[in-house]
């Protein structure tokens, strides 16, 4: 099955790539980018078809260790 992780930083945590960018962007001429917020995207092709099973196993996974649950919201889009 395949699985797609969103890691993306929690609300009020300083995001310095994001801001890097954003001064980058605004330096090239793209005018109106009020913000940019930087996260990660994760690809996992895992055994399995019990939709339920492999949610909780992508969970597992991102609790121990693809995210950093202190500072980093996720999100499992199983496709």
């Amino acid at each position: 099955m395949k699985v797609r992780v969103f890691v993306t930083l929690k609300n009020g945590v300083l995001d310095p790539q994001g801001e890097a960018v954003g001064h980058a962007l605004s330096a090239l001429g793209f005018a109106g980018v009020n913000g940019v917020r930087q996260g990660k995207v994760i690809d996992l092709d895992l055994a399995g078809e019990d939709a339920d099973a492999v949610r909780a196993e992508v969970t597992d996974m991102c609790e121990k260790l693809l995210a950093n649950t202190v500072i980093e919201n996720y999100e499992i889009e199983l496709g």
